[in-house]
């Protein structure tokens, strides 16, 4: 299992990736969700995905999406790597990252 912890104006992030399941929390929210629980963002997904723009369905499309790129990905750190990668892109600050068995490493002072 490995954890990051991201700033996002203000408020604290949590993503926890043990094997292929990603998990998000807020610091609003104090128990974890899948993907299938997030509130996306049309126009973020807009930007990642633009042939989902006129599709009804752009929300199941994207998850779905979302889950087939993490399955792919052969290891957690792989995993976490992209997460951290692509959140950044859209103002997420990564803050700590902690793997399973050892101390949070500081990212960013």
């Amino acid at each position: 299992m490995i954890g990051i912890i991201f700033d996002y104006t203000g408020e604290k992030i949590e993503v926890r990736v043990k094997d292929d399941l990603v998990l998000f929390r807020t610091s609003s929210f104090p128990s974890f969700t899948s993907i299938n629980g997030l509130k996306l963002d049309k126009k973020g997904v807009i930007e990642e995905f633009p042939d989902l723009k006129d599709k009804e369905n752009w929300k199941e499309e994207a998850t779905k999406r979302f889950k087939e790129k993490i399955k792919q990905m052969k290891s957690e750190e792989e995993r976490i790597q992209y997460i951290i990668k692509d959140l950044t892109k859209y103002g997420y600050k990564p803050l700590f990252l902690q793997k399973e068995g050892f101390r949070p490493i500081k990212l960013y002072k």
